[in-house]
């Protein structure tokens, strides 16, 4: 129960940096990921308690990865037509 409450603490606090972060895009997409290795986390851990199979678990990681891939491929997308990472600095117009 306790491992619960610490996972869900864990989750609530990428919500919260995930909110609080508007200056950098790298420090977004770390706390999505940090979110969604909580979520992960919290998936496998109630699939373990409740004798679930697992490899609904696997899908998961296989679409994390993916997400993952696109997060960076934007990141760089971005760098290499801005040359930095701000938010403040992008446009809808400029893409």
């Amino acid at each position: 129960m306790l491992l619960e409450y610490m996972l869900l603490f864990s989750l609530f606090s990428g919500i919260i940096v995930f909110c609080s972060t508007r200056k950098h895009l790298l420090l977004s997409l770390l706390s999505l990921e940090f979110m969604v290795l909580c979520v992960f986390l919290t998936l496998f851990v109630m699939m373990m308690t409740f004798g679930y199979e697992i490899y609904f678990s696997l899908l998961f990681l296989v679409f994390t990865v993916c997400e993952g891939a696109l997060g960076l491929s934007i990141l760089v997308t971005l760098v290499r037509s801005q040359g930095n990472d701000y938010l403040s600095g992008m446009s809808i117009l400029s893409w």
